[in-house]
């Protein structure tokens, strides 16, 4: 079996009829990967690689916003899932089931382990929006998109130390969602001024702590965990509450 090559995005748009750009190229050449890939128009593209500079992702994020054509997933991420329907990115298809809940989160790990531990119930979508401190989709794109989504019922979100995107996202879910929230945050003891796997997750004094995180997030109305498994186990609790 011979596999097709292409010079380029648009040419295999025309020839394929391809929707989504799944990027793992070195992260010197992200920038320019994904610059073609707005180019041509393509309505999403999911940047698996890491180490890419915050300075070429926050241009490159701004190309493509400009653009207003192209859907960022990423950089440093796994990419999203859809149980049994479509897999962009580098997440295992068989460690889940299709079913009711909706995920996001900032760690490829923590995806895993939580589709793992909720596969009995399953998932409608899962999105690894990645770590870094400038990311295209984000905690709140997946929470209107799930608030939206008739087939998702609950929603778990895992976040981690560094930044102030957890807490927006309690700001939105106050707001916005009303079907029953979930939370991880990666990070309780982490040292203060280390930066912990993701080039986002360090903390500078009591800003973007996980107690901070998770103090927002629940006065929201979100029920945290404190570990990934004891998050599944309020999600479990939640599902049973629902049938």
């Amino acid at each position: 079996m011979s596999v097709p090559v292409f010079n380029s995005v648009g040419e295999a748009m025309e020839a394929t009829g391809a929707n989504v750009s799944v990027i793992f190229v070195p992260a010197k050449f992200t920038k320019a990967a994904v610059v073609e890939s707005v180019d041509a128009g393509i309505p999403l593209a999911v940047v698996i690689t890491e180490g890419v500079p915050v300075k070429d992702t926050a241009e490159f994020y701004t190309y493509a916003t400009q653009a207003g054509t192209t859907r960022l997933v990423g950089p440093n991420c796994p990419g999203l899932i859809t149980p049994g329907q479509s897999n962009a990115g580098i997440i295992p298809s068989n460690i889940t089931s299709s079913g009711r809940i909706g995920l996001v989160s900032k760690s490829g790990t923590l995806t895993y382990q939580m589709m793992f531990e909720l596969r009995d119930i399953g998932f409608t979508t899962c999105v690894g929006i990645g770590g870094d401190p400038v990311i295209g989709t984000t905690h709140i794109d997946c929470l209107k998109a799930f608030e939206e989504d008739p087939e998702t019922d609950a929603i778990v979100m895992i976040g981690e130390i560094g930044g102030d995107a957890e807490e927006r996202a309690a700001a939105y879910i106050k707001d916005n969602v009303t079907k029953p929230v979930v939370g991880y945050v990666a990070g309780f003891t982490a040292p203060e001024g280390k930066t912990m796997g993701h080039a986002g997750a360090i903390v500078s004094g009591s800003s973007g702590t996980a107690e901070a995180k998770k103090e927002a997030l629940e006065a929201a109305g979100v029920k945290v965990g404190k570990t990934p498994s004891q998050t599944a186990d309020l999600m479990r609790e939640i599902i049973a509450g629902m049938n």
